[in-house]
């Protein structure tokens, strides 16, 4: 006696789905279980898993020849989200449930006792279900929230696979079950922080706002305590808000991350702060088994901070620039390759040198010591980084006139919808994002107000690729002062700030 059934699942490569077929057919002959089709070693215990849970609803399992077939055979499978969908085509196989009806994709982990745990990487397999053109998706009653952000597509939840049979037709009566719940979301540190804790440094204050408005790159130097990662971690309040697509992105690369979901979109803007001992792989992404966002991706549409940036490994540093230039990153593996978002805002802190007392008479450093600390932060690196500005420890008593995030925010939106208007129809929304070519082309300016920069240029100061950085961030600083277009005091401005010296 022989049966066959079918379910259907998705496999990701990077935040791309690809509809899985998965094919039972069961015959008669030894006990004996094959799954072919690449799958990893996760996929291959899915078999004892699935038949401890067929055996928990009171049902036998074929006790023959099975082959468990995961179509295209050519593609990598990982992960245990395929786990409910292996079970519904063995139930199919054996006539428990009726065949596939198309339309509905199957997510879930089982457990020994039956019951469905939540996976990681839901909210990106439901989307790409969705864009699949799947109707519905069964998923484990933990995941129903996170799932249910994704629109066009019905969520079904079921705490078993008793459950999630019934769901699908089965005349069954499933015994009720507690539910395994989702992992509790951790609220993120930097969500209410205000810029009005600031005390002065009003010239970082400002680097912060121009980086703010035209999605520029920034680099902070001062000795420890100055208040460089106090100003980085007021960053993301005063971005503009993500839209719906940006903030299902951001929740997407972080489910798949392995991170706790959301039950509702968050539109603040990640702020990713890696650790200097972070490896390349944290940093950009990869993995021996499924390749998984790092660090630079998760800060899609938000910012990363890398603080005690010269200590970290320069390799690792330098793999930043490729992202930094294409707002992706690409990693190839024996397994495939994936593609993830990476348009972030890189923001550096460091220290003047490495005991950071430098030019307040203390310090100890030897000249080849400081040229060594920073020689770890590559020119090329350095030369995509539009601003940088000097960070100094606040005296006792100093200026209390503060800026609010608040207000900020304001003229951070203000500034942005002078840049989108300007921008209209190109696909950029921000100064920062605009490539040189692009910008001479289509904004030029008088050879009159480039002068400062073309004698930077012939000095050796800054490099072509500086210039026209230099320009985005005097367009950028001119969106901020509401201006019509940059004038010599937003061009000397912008080449104060590349250099490091605060105008």
């Amino acid at each position: 006696m022989s049966g066959f059934g079918r379910a259907a699942c998705i496999a990701l490569q990077g935040l791309a789905g690809i509809s899985v077929q998965i094919e039972v057919h069961a015959a008669s002959g030894l006990p004996a279980v094959f799954i072919v089709g690449l799958p990893d070693q996760a996929v291959r215990q899915a078999q004892h898993r699935t038949w401890s849970a067929i055996a928990r609803m009171g049902i036998a399992a074929p006790s023959g020849r099975v082959v468990i077939n995961l179509t295209p055979a050519s593609l990598p499978k990982a992960g245990t989200h395929f786990d409910l969908a292996i079970a519904i085509a063995v139930l199919r196989a054996t006539g428990v449930v009726p065949p596939d009806d198309g339309e509905t994709a199957l997510i879930g982990e089982l457990g020994l006792d039956g019951r469905l745990r939540p996976v990681t990487g839901t909210l990106p397999l439901a989307r790409a279900a969705a864009e699949e053109g799947r109707t519905r998706i069964v998923v484990p009653t933990g995941s129903v929230g996170e799932a249910s952000l994704v629109e066009g597509i019905r969520v079904l939840g079921a705490p078993s696979l008793a459950h999630a049979a019934a769901l699908l037709g089965a005349e069954l009566d499933p015994e009720p079950v507690d539910a395994v719940p989702a992992p509790a979301g951790v609220p993120r540190m930097h969500a209410d922080l205000d810029l009005a804790d600031v005390v002065g440094n009003r010239d970082a204050v400002q680097a912060l706002e121009i980086a703010a408005a035209g999605a520029h790159h920034l680099m902070m130097v001062g000795p420890p305590g100055a208040g460089k990662t106090m100003l980085a971690m007021r960053l993301p309040g005063i971005l503009p808000a993500l839209d719906t697509d940006a903030a299902l992105e951001v929740a997407s690369l972080r489910s798949l991350a392995g991170e706790p979901p959301p039950s509702t979109l968050d539109v603040l803007p990640p702020f990713e702060h890696p650790h200097h001992s972070a490896t390349a792989v944290s940093l950009i992404g990869g993995g021996s088994g499924a390749i998984r966002p790092g660090a630079a991706a998760r800060a899609t549409h938000g910012v990363l901070f890398l603080d005690e940036a010269p200590e970290f490994p320069r390799a690792v540093l330098d793999m930043l620039r490729q992202p930094l230039e294409s707002g992706t990153i690409t990693i190839h593996r024996a397994i495939g390759v994936a593609t993830f978002p990476a348009r972030f805002q890189l923001l550096l802190a460091a220290n003047p040198c490495p005991c950071g007392l430098f030019g307040s008479g203390e310090c100890t450093c030897a000249p080849q010591q400081r040229r060594r600390y920073f020689g770890r932060l590559s020119g090329p690196l350095l030369d995509r980084v539009d601003l940088q500005v000097r960070v100094d420890r606040v005296a006792p008593g100093a200026d209390g006139a503060r800026r609010t995030t608040a207000e900020a925010s304001a003229r951070v939106a203000a500034a942005r919808e002078r840049a989108a208007q300007r921008l209209a129809g190109t696909g950029w929304t921000a100064m920062g994002h605009v490539p040189g070519p692009w910008l001479r082309r289509n904004l030029p300016l008088d050879r009159a107000l480039l002068e400062p920069l073309e004698r930077a240029v012939e000095r050796g100061a800054l490099t072509m690729r500086g210039m026209d950085r230099a320009i985005r961030v005097a367009w950028t600083a001119a969106d901020l002062d509401g201006a019509a277009g940059p004038t010599r005091t937003h061009i000397g401005r912008a080449l104060a700030l590349r250099k490091g010296i605060p105008a």
